[in-house]
């Protein structure tokens, strides 16, 4: 039927047109919408929201999933809850009235070989402000602000350094980073850090040629290990010890905090490089500072998680999600799409810390069939649409609906 010009004025045009244009993209997104059905099954959930909150798409979304690594945006939102923002970790340096120079670990999970150099540094130069001596006679290693050990259910036995072992007290992700050279002995493969014969007879034992061990926290290796690199670097410096390196766990002679190291890594840093590279250890490193903020020392898994359930439940008004470590290893994790939608709408702030890639920024989370991811995708207006992704069945591949929901979501 022919649309006369009293019926349809030109000036109707524009708004005929933007109609059709939302009418075709709808239209996208529902062919969109079957697909995802076809790459999800009954194991498997997806849920997609515009900014505003309004569900585009759903399916399975109050089952309870494993989550694998997406769970890691729960963890960094408990640590910005517990902690506040500007949290800094520190390390303490003290000086007991038998002369022996104490350090104290609070957890911090980036103490690494450049950070122990400038320790070193500012603690030769706080001796000779305060016409301190440098000769001492033990290193005392204090590692009680974590229970010790720690054990993670479902941590892994790789020798990579996301899964290393957690411990107040630590160095280098608690890992040495060894080669072997064409005469048959070893050297670091790392030029900052040296290898220290505290730890050759494991290297020996390994076999390998080249790699890393790992140190446990059983008998203490992760804090002796810290304290022998310790002691390395602050020699270097010309600070001198007649004794040895231990670990005591009493309260020992009267002490005098001599300088406290503030890391220079801000808690936003921490996150993203906890999200960039999907680090189990220091995801469960701030999950255990997060319970001994909420509850006391030493942070133990228990606290960790009860601070978790308590946050889920008070804050982000989740009943009934299920954490019992803060990296995603475990299967013993469970989350609906559902839930991590409203964490990823708490999370929203800070999503500029976590991985992108054009106008998307996300998570991944992978175990052995199991295929997630969780994020948000900016539109050309700047705002953000947020897509959960959590697959549990074998074969089946997040990245594939993700893709489908970026190629055809008109946004």
């Amino acid at each position: 039927m022919a649309v006369s010009q009293k019926t349809f004025d030109h000036k109707a045009w524009p708004v005929f047109f933007l109609v059709l244009w939302l009418l075709y993209g709808q239209n996208l997104f529902a062919k969109t919408a079957l697909d995802i059905e076809g790459l999800a099954g009954e194991k498997d959930a997806v849920l997609i929201s515009d900014h505003q909150g309004k569900i585009l798409f759903s399916k399975n979304a109050h089952n309870k999933l494993v989550p694998a690594s997406i769970l890691k945006i729960f963890t960094s939102i408990l640590a910005f809850e517990t902690l506040g923002d500007d949290y800094r970790f520190v390390t303490d340096l003290i000086i007991d009235n038998g002369y022996n120079l104490k350090i104290k670990g609070y957890g911090d999970p980036l103490l690494i070989s450049e950070t122990l150099s400038v320790i070193a540094w500012e603690m030769k130069s706080r001796l000779e402000k305060l016409e301190i001596k440098n000769s001492f006679n033990d290193i005392v290693l204090d590692d009680l602000y974590f229970e010790s050990p720690i054990i993670i259910p479902g941590r892994q036995l790789s020798l990579q350094p996301y899964d290393a072992p957690n411990s107040a007290l630590c160095v280098n992700f608690n890992t040495v980073y060894f080669k072997r050279t064409k005469n048959g002995s070893y050297i670091s493969a790392e030029p900052q850090t040296p290898l220290l014969p505290f730890v050759l007879n494991r290297i020996t034992a390994s076999r390998l040629e080249k790699g890393r061990i790992l140190l446990s926290g059983k008998d203490g290796d992760a804090a002796l290990y810290a304290g022998h690199l310790f002691k390395y670097f602050l020699e270097k410096e010309g600070l001198q010890f007649k004794g040895i390196v231990k670990i005591r766990r009493d309260k020992g002679p009267v002490e005098k905090l001599v300088y406290r190291h503030v890391s220079k890594f801000s808690l936003k840093e921490v996150v993203s490089k906890l999200l960039d590279f999907s680090n189990n250890y220091i995801a469960n490193q701030v999950l255990l500072a997060c319970g001994a903020k909420a509850f006391g020392p030493p942070g133990t898994l228990e606290k960790g998680t009860l601070a978790a359930s308590n946050f889920a439940r008070d804050v982000l008004e989740l009943e009934d999600i299920k954490i019992v470590e803060g990296s995603g290893i475990s299967r013993e994790n469970k989350i609906s799409a559902n839930q991590m939608l409203k964490i990823l709408e708490c999370f929203e702030p800070h999503h500029t810390l976590m991985r992108h890639t054009g106008r998307k920024y996300f998570k991944t989370g992978t175990l052995n069939g199991v295929s997630t991811q969780a994020g948000y995708i900016k539109t050309k207006r700047g705002e953000l649409y947020r897509f959960v992704v959590i697959l549990n069945t074998k074969g089946k591949s997040a990245e594939k609906i993700v893709k489908k929901i970026m190629g055809d979501l008109r946004i």
